[in-house]
């Protein structure tokens, strides 16, 4: 199972978005012309598939970080 967790276009380069997930920063081509610097989005297989509402991406990466934090497993 992969389990999504949305990260923040920091940077972007023509079709390419850098995208920060705290712990670290990876490339996803777009391949529409609907995200921007800021947005939080959801990327799969190297392709920003979505954009998340501000308030449920910082809500999922609290989680995320609490479950991390205390040494948990996502599985």
């Amino acid at each position: 199972m992969c389990l999504m967790i949305p990260g923040k276009i920091v940077a972007m380069n023509k079709d390419i978005a850098t995208v920060d997930y705290d712990l670290e920063k990876r490339e996803a081509k777009i391949i529409d012309e609907k995200y921007k610097i800021g947005d939080y989005v959801l990327v799969q297989g190297g392709i920003v598939l979505e954009k998340v509402p501000k308030k449920e991406a910082e809500e999922a990466l609290k989680n995320y970080r609490e479950v991390v934090g205390s040494g948990g497993t996502c599985m």
